[in-house]
């Protein structure tokens, strides 16, 4: 069985689970059937890394808790006809944004992170949370897929 490529990087020196966030994005990709062979990265950044990549990406002011950068545009797949190969991109987290959400939303930091890594994939598969039919649709699959991980682990 191939095994997607995915890096999980912490620029931050935070204590969070970053093999479960490697788990995580492999179970994802499995169920949303991308291609095996996919590249993906996953960046831990401080506060100024992530309020510069918002300002100069985003044309939006300040802090944001995760941005995705899509390289080669892939969508899911289907179990008769996976998503095509290549690099998916990258999902770069700030934990320390990460960590008021996390309290407001009463989720541990891991576990937020956790979510936003899934709601990043997600959005480097092509979901989109613009309209109220995509934001349902887009949290529902956030929340089916965390519960299936968290139920196989």
């Amino acid at each position: 069985m191939t095994l997607p490529s995915i890096t999980v990087d912490d620029d931050t020196g935070s204590s969070l689970d970053l093999p479960a966030l490697e788990d995580l994005a492999g179970h994802v990709m499995n169920t949303l059937h991308v291609d095996p062979t996919c590249e993906l990265g996953i960046t831990l950044v401080d506060t100024e890394r992530i309020t510069t990549l918002h300002e100069d990406w985003m044309n939006e002011p300040g802090p944001t808790d995760v941005l995705s950068f899509p390289i080669d545009e892939l969508i899911p797949g289907t179990p008769e006809q996976p998503s095509g190969p290549g690099v998916l991109g990258d999902i770069v987290i700030c934990p320390q944004v990460a960590r008021t959400d996390a309290e407001e939303a009463g989720r541990s930091l891991d576990e937020h992170v956790q979510f936003l890594a899934v709601h990043g994939l997600l959005h480097l598969l092509g979901y989109d949370h613009a309209t109220e039919g995509e934001y349902a649709r887009m949290f529902a699959l956030q929340d089916e897929l965390l519960d299936t991980w968290r139920a196989a682990r």
